[in-house]
């Protein structure tokens, strides 16, 4: 056992999907395992593993709010459990006009707004976090192939959720940065530390670009798209 998780070694798949919420890997495992078990409740973070339909072996673990949060839970998986792909599935705010509710972004790479890198005297250096080539290409394909609108670059993971300055989003925006979250770079840089492999894949469920946002329903219908993806993703890294 680590230090924040209590999962016994063999506990988990190789790859495990990582959304924010713990009521939502408690849906992905009913939803979408066979056969699965709960593997870890400390601090109410239940994971569980289980197995895809084709006997696939794959797990869920929640990572909490925040790039604190995500890199405790990735950094003991990656180190402690033999965990070798981390994916993260959540939702996120589209700071693009071209892009939509519903959309998936997929996070070729991840900027911060934290102070995160000082904690490794990089000095004035700063650190690119990028996802894994292989996962990345793979998720593109299955979005391609499912006929789901889906978009791919750089993403914001903020550390503030609620922030003093309303239209800061916009200087992000005109880089070209697809729309933020809070967890992305803390697992890209939790995967890079470890020689591991990371991917965040994002559900659309709101905009700074206009004012409507996903009702209940209409989230949900959107995340059974991202996890279809990450399934995919899961699929071809057990080939």
């Amino acid at each position: 056992m680590s230090i924040h998780i209590n999962a016994k070694p063999g506990d988990f798949a190789k790859v495990v999907l990582m959304p924010g919420d713990p009521r939502r890997a408690e849906w992905i495992a009913k939803t979408f395992f066979k056969n699965y078990r709960l593997v870890n409740d400390v601090r109410g973070m239940t994971a569980y593993t289980g197995e895809l339909e084709d006997g696939t072996p794959v797990s869920v673990f929640p990572s909490g709010m925040g790039i604190p949060s995500i890199g405790i839970y990735a950094h003991e998986l990656y180190n402690e459990y033999g965990v070798e792909l981390i994916i993260r599935v959540g939702t996120c705010g589209a700071y693009q006009e071209g892009i939509d509710l519903k959309d998936i972004i997929i996070g070729q790479g991840a900027c911060c707004d934290t102070a995160i890198l000082n904690s490794y005297n990089f000095q004035n250096a700063t650190y690119s976090a990028i996802a894994d080539y292989d996962a990345l290409v793979s998720s593109v394909e299955a979005a391609k192939a499912r006929g789901y609108r889906y978009h791919v670059g750089n993403m914001l993971s903020s550390n503030v959720f609620y922030n003093g300055d309303p239209n800061i989003w916009k200087k992000w925006a005109a880089m070209g940065v697809k729309g933020v979250e809070m967890e992305a770079y803390g697992l890209y840089w939790a995967a890079a530390e470890a020689n591991k492999k990371a991917l965040a894949i994002c559900s659309v469920s709101d905009s700074f670009c206009f004012t409507k946002i996903l009702s209940q329903m209409e989230r949900q219908e959107s995340l059974n798209n991202m996890i279809e993806v990450a399934l995919q993703v899961v699929r071809d890294f057990n080939k």
